[in-house]
């Protein structure tokens, strides 16, 4: 019985890989259809000079033709034609050579998205069916034919930048993220406040080579903890507690690969308590990650304790595979100044980084909000 157990999970799996095959296949067909009709469209009002009234005919012939077949709305197909004009034949190619690069290793750097804004977007006159067999290779091949309809309406309406387009396609598939957490993470700037902020660390002096290039890119600053509520004297230990209990978010936020360990974690030194404030660890760097919060502007001695921890981390729990520790120090504010000059000399990888919460709610508006309590019961009694 068992045997025939195990032999059953394994065809399941099968199954299951086998459909799932199947959804990204049908995925990638349909947006190249998409791609395909928006282009057909951009060529005949560009030839024909058709109008926006072929929008509304073709919604009512095509859903007249195939009843049983949805996304054919005059919204959907202005969708199709913006998706045709944001992604040229010209971008795909580029967009493929990225991907090339990447699978050789190499991180995404601003210059890539440059070299994407630098591109002249051209419409694509899809003519003889050589040239067309071509353009179908090209996209199904592209990442942008890797996530879905859903995330490309998002896409298309918060971005017109093409290099950021790639690079949230490529967060989305590398974490898997939602439709509502790509939104979000537009919302929050976050390719700016991974890729193109200025970070302040010393890592290109204290991590060796292939690690300096991942450890700098995958910080941010600043980091936003909007699921953390300010409050008008919040200390660290409140917002350490509110990271906790929003654990999910808080390693949302922080990036794929940050597990969380604990929080004011013990150390006996010389007689004497510490407590880091977070300890993490990071599973591609295979090092700990330990994470001091000061709920106001940042100080040179912050580095000197940051240090401090570092070294007892590396001296009792660091194993014999994982790489030197790193320090995360976050601040409600820093001088960018003043934090390089504090972190020259130190032989620790360290960097530091600001964040943001959520702004606090005024006092006078408090009362007239519902408790949680309220809120709860009122969702229970309507269950």
């Amino acid at each position: 019985m068992q045997e025939y157990m195990t032999v059953l999970n394994e065809i399941k799996k099968k199954v299951q890989q086998a459909q799932l095959k199947t959804v990204i296949a049908a995925n990638k067909h349909m947006l190249y259809l998409y791609w395909d009709m928006g282009n057909y469209i951009l060529k005949h009002q560009h030839e024909k000079g058709w109008g926006a009234k072929i929008i509304s005919l073709l919604e009512a012939d095509l859903k007249k033709a195939f009843p049983a077949i949805k996304g054919f709305s005059s919204r959907n197909l202005l969708y199709m034609k913006q998706f045709a004009e944001a992604y040229p034949i010209a971008i795909l190619q580029t967009f493929n050579q990225l991907e090339e690069e990447i699978r050789e290793g190499k991180t995404f750097t601003y210059e890539w998205s440059n070299k994407l804004i630098s591109i002249e977007k051209q419409s694509i006159i899809i003519t003889q069916q050589p040239v067309a067999q071509l353009q179908e290779e090209t996209f199904l091949k592209s990442i942008v034919s890797k996530v879905t309809w859903s995330h490309h309406v998002i896409l298309l309406n918060k971005l017109t930048d093409p290099g950021k387009r790639f690079w949230y396609m490529l967060n989305t598939i590398e974490h898997g993220n939602s439709r509502n957490i790509l939104a979000s993470q537009i919302d929050s700037n976050l390719f700016e406040r991974q890729v193109t902020a200025k970070k302040i660390t010393n890592f290109s002096k204290t991590l060796p080579e292939p690690d300096t290039e991942f450890a700098t890119y995958i910080m941010k600053d600043p980091y936003i903890f909007d699921f953390v509520q300010a409050k008008e004297k919040a200390d660290e230990r409140n917002i350490e507690q509110q990271l906790t209990d929003h654990i999910t978010k808080f390693l949302l936020e922080l990036g794929k690969g940050f597990a969380f360990i604990g929080k004011q974690v013990h150390l006996e030194i010389g007689g004497q308590d510490f407590y880091i404030d977070l300890l993490l660890y990071h599973i591609r760097l295979h090092a700990y990650v330990v994470v001091e919060l000061k709920a106001r502007d940042f100080q040179p001695e912050d580095t000197g304790k940051l240090n401090f921890y570092i070294n007892v981390v590396n001296d009792r729990l660091k194993g014999p595979g994982d790489t030197d520790t790193i320090g995360m120090l976050l601040c409600k504010g820093k001088n960018e100044v003043m934090a390089e000059y504090a972190l020259k000399g130190i032989g620790h990888p360290i960097g530091v980084a600001e964040y943001q919460l959520a702004k606090a709610i005024p006092e006078e508006l408090k009362s007239q909000l519902p408790e949680i309590a309220d809120l709860e019961n009122e969702l229970n009694e309507e269950k």
